[in-house]
């Protein structure tokens, strides 16, 4: 099956995503700068999912163009990992109004387990489709920053229990080591 139907769909619903994110963000009561502060923690998430949205779109976008078609089960795949990040905006909003809470951060970081565990799989069945010697296999190779994610998300949800704050450092570590796309994708679409 030709990629290009899967690759449109999945932007489509990322670009809604996006939008429900932004829409969570209301006017602040009053026309001061002071009544922006209590708006900052709902900014502030909105910040870190966007960037996560946006993360996940470049990756996905460097992974499709490695491959050449899908079946089944990668569409399949591929809609498991649109689900996870689908419910960004929603547990967006609840650490947004809940910044200390340790139950929102818990859920944001299973959302976001969920959403890597999603991605690697998807990776998994591109790569059993198209075989061991393909482009995208050679690329993602042992997928280290993958896989130590993952572990960050893990220690990190139970932390939240501790101090949230500690569980978002361990959100914002793991986002800022995938702010740049995935280069080893296209070192290898270079050669």
């Amino acid at each position: 099956m030709n990629k290009a139907r899967m690759e449109a769909f999945s932007d489509g619903v990322l670009a809604v995503i996006i939008t429900i994110m932004v829409l969570e963000l209301k006017s602040p009561h009053g026309t001061s700068l002071a009544a922006m502060r209590p708006l900052i923690p709902v900014f502030l998430s909105y910040v870190l999912s966007f960037v996560y949205v946006g993360i996940y779109w470049t990756n996905h976008h460097h992974l499709l163009h490695a491959i050449q078609h899908v079946n089944g089960a990668v569409l399949w795949s591929n809609l498991h990992l649109l689900f996870w990040l689908s419910l960004i905006p929603f547990t967006t909003a609840w650490i947004g109004e809940n910044q200390v809470a340790a139950w929102p951060f818990v859920v944001y970081g299973f959302d976001l387990l969920m959403a890597a565990i999603a991605y690697f799989i998807l990776t998994q069945a591109l790569i059993r489709l198209h075989g061991r010697n393909s482009t995208l296999a050679r690329s993602v190779g042992r997928d280290f920053k993958g896989k130590v994610s993952i572990i960050v998300y893990a220690v990190a949800i139970p932390l939240a229990f501790v101090q949230p704050w500690i569980a978002c450092a361990g959100y914002v570590a793991v986002a800022v080591t995938w702010l740049i796309p995935d280069r080893r994708i296209e070192r290898k679409l270079a050669d």
